[in-house]
């Protein structure tokens, strides 16, 4: 270890590894699919990913995305309230609220983005001082509710709901 911060760190790392909690990144070397090409390891099937409609390499979703990229650029290189919301989104958000039938609606570039704001923004203590959740709720939630004093009191589990 060249200096004392890799010092300090290095057994925490170790335990990580032992412990099975250190996360390596997995690299995919094919657009995401139910199969992939996965660097060191070949043909995988990926059983965690997002793509529940499987459309991140469906070809009129990669040609759309083209088509916004030369139109649009790369992003917005920062938070679309600092630098600009484009006019895609606002296109994307209205055709949103028409389909629940609201007045408006915000898109998130994330599950994880929306973990972050909706529970910070809506769950106040004069609406709610607990969060009834799921099992198999994502991760972000509950970091969401704790940012807003929130604590989840109890979890629901299939049918019954039980006690943390």
């Amino acid at each position: 270890m060249s200096n004392a911060l890799e010092r300090r760190i290095e057994p925490e790392l170790e335990q990580f590894i032992q412990s099975g909690t250190y996360k390596r990144l997995n690299y995919l070397d094919s657009p995401q699919a139910p199969r992939v090409r996965m660097e060191g390891r070949g043909e995988v099937i990926i059983l965690s990913s997002n793509n529940y409609l499987g459309l991140s390499n469906e070809p009129a979703v990669v040609a759309a995305g083209k088509e916004a990229l030369d139109r649009f650029g790369a992003g917005t290189a920062s938070v679309r309230f600092i630098c600009g919301t484009f006019t895609i989104h606002r296109t994307l958000e209205a055709a949103c609220a028409r389909l629940v039938g609201t007045a408006a609606s915000l898109s998130f570039v994330s599950a994880w983005n929306a973990n972050e704001a909706v529970p910070a923004t809506t769950l106040t203590e004069h609406i709610s001082s607990s969060v009834i959740s799921s099992t198999t709720r994502p991760s972000s939630m509950p970091s969401a509710w704790q940012r807003r004093s929130l604590s989840a009191r109890a979890r629901c589990t299939s049918t019954r709901i039980s006690p943390i």
